[in-house]
């Protein structure tokens, strides 16, 4: 092995292994969207963007999805994800993710129902106030955060 092969190979090692060393790995999101959705790809890109590893799955039965991961249709967005233990509806701000789950919380997740003009993934035009609403298997909700 030719030593500049070993410096960029012990580069690329540093710099794989920086979350680990900063002692917070990404999360890792699994988003469930419609294959034909820009407000999605944005959201994902939103994610991304802001350290999270997005794992996104085009799928048909996104009903049957919201279903499985208790989403009360009340809080419906266009996509359902899941970190970690928890279910994310609709367009939740990361900085809010990220809070919500450092706390480690009890509840069964965030949503953000609807598709408010302004939050992640549906800018443009003029920003409406939002409520970011953690809600729990029995279908109740709280808001956790106002946008």
């Amino acid at each position: 092995m030719q030593r500049r092969d070993f410096l960029l190979s012990l580069a690329g090692s540093v710099i794989a292994a920086k979350p680990l060393l900063a002692g917070s790995a990404p999360s890792v999101i699994t988003v469930y969207k419609d294959p034909g959705c820009e407000c999605c790809v944005k959201w994902v890109k939103h994610l991304s963007s802001n350290g999270f590893v997005v794992m996104p799955h085009d799928v048909t039965n996104m009903n049957e999805i919201k279903r499985t991961m208790n989403v009360p249709r009340a809080l419906e967005s266009c996509h359902t994800a899941v970190v970690d233990k928890y279910v994310v509806e609709g367009h939740v701000p990361a900085s809010v993710l990220k809070k919500f789950l450092a706390e480690k919380s009890s509840s069964l997740g965030l949503a953000v129902p609807g598709m408010p003009i302004g939050s992640p993934g549906m800018e443009g035009g003029k920003p409406e106030p939002y409520n970011v609403l953690a809600f729990e298997r029995d279908g109740t909700s709280r808001v956790y955060a106002k946008r």
